[in-house]
């Protein structure tokens, strides 16, 4: 196995973080870290760098943060480093020219099977629609966004306490290594790429806005508390109380009760509960956030805040 090819790394978030510690443990030969510039943060504006760039620096790496994926200039300083192979982890798209450089290709970690959830936010929607199963995809890029072959996959059970923070940090740690297994095998040239089963592609996986996660509580019991699941702990799903935005982290619910409240109101003992009618069932609320108070349990909201 030739562990001196010449590997460009692209990544921004914390997702994209252990794939490249793992990649640099066993050895292989990061020649550069591409990550978004640092972004201005807090009161002071103070300019803060990606998680991938600070695992980069500590790790020793050459980074460029380009401001302009198709400008001349970036272009060049990709093609001096003289990639045999590229890397993709929670990157943006890039264009053709720089996915299309080196010989050995570029792929991309993508958390679904594909063609499954394509788009922006696989882990999200798996868990909003209700699926027991998800899971990662290494594949190579071409020009249609997240539908070249699949290099490999492997599945993850969603269980039935799982939110998406749970799922976040599973698919990240399995990611990191379908990511050092995909680099293995093309080095050892043992990769026979899948085209992608279009049959298969029952979901997309668009980019979650913040009316997405407002709640209709005409909706499901069910189809709320998965909602909630999906989007907890960040952006939250979210609902209005004595007008006041109310963020919700965790719920249960139950599909054949009722409370004589009409759909979208509150019942509640302003002790130890919070429950609301749906569409279909009740939802009860145990984490939430009210607007201008910390997230906390519903109990522990009681002790000093009575709904009206």
């Amino acid at each position: 196995m030739n562990k001196n090819l010449r590997i460009i790394y692209m990544g921004t978030p914390e997702f994209a973080v252990p794939a490249l510690e793992v990649l640099v443990e066993n050895g292989w030969n990061i020649v550069g870290v591409i990550t978004a510039p640092d972004k201005p943060k807090g009161r002071g504006q103070k300019l803060i760098p990606s998680p991938v760039k600070e695992a980069a620096l500590n790790l020793g790496l050459k980074i460029l943060q380009p401001t302009n994926l198709k400008s001349p200039e970036f272009q060049e300083e990709l093609r001096a480093l003289n990639a045999d192979l590229q890397i993709v982890v929670a990157f943006r798209m890039l264009p053709e020219a720089a996915w299309d450089m080196p010989p050995l290709g570029t792929f991309n970690l993508h958390a679904s099977l594909l063609p499954n959830y394509r788009g922006a936010a696989p882990i999200n929607w798996a868990i909003i629609n209700g699926d027991k199963e998800t899971g990662v995809t290494t594949f190579f890029l071409k020009h249609e966004i997240d539908t070249g072959s699949i290099i490999h996959q492997e599945k993850v059970a969603i269980l039935e306490d799982d939110v998406l923070g749970t799922i976040y940090e599973k698919l990240m740690k399995i990611g990191s290594r379908l990511v050092l297994k995909t680099v293995e095998d093309i080095a050892a040239d043992k990769v026979v790429a899948q085209p992608q089963d279009e049959s298969k592609a029952i979901h997309h996986a668009p980019k979650i806005f913040k009316e997405t996660g407002e709640i209709n509580w005409n909706n499901s019991a069910e189809s709320i508390h998965n909602l909630v699941r999906g989007l907890s702990p960040y952006p939250a799903a979210w609902t209005k109380f004595d007008e006041k935005i109310c963020k919700i982290y965790k719920t249960n619910f139950f599909p054949n009760q009722k409370i004589k409240k009409a759909i979208g109101e509150l019942e509640t003992d302003n002790k130890t509960y919070l429950k609301v009618q749906t569409g279909a069932g009740i939802v009860e609320i145990l984490e939430l956030q009210l607007e201008g108070k910390k997230r906390m349990k519903v109990d522990d909201l009681l002790r000093g805040y009575k709904f009206s």
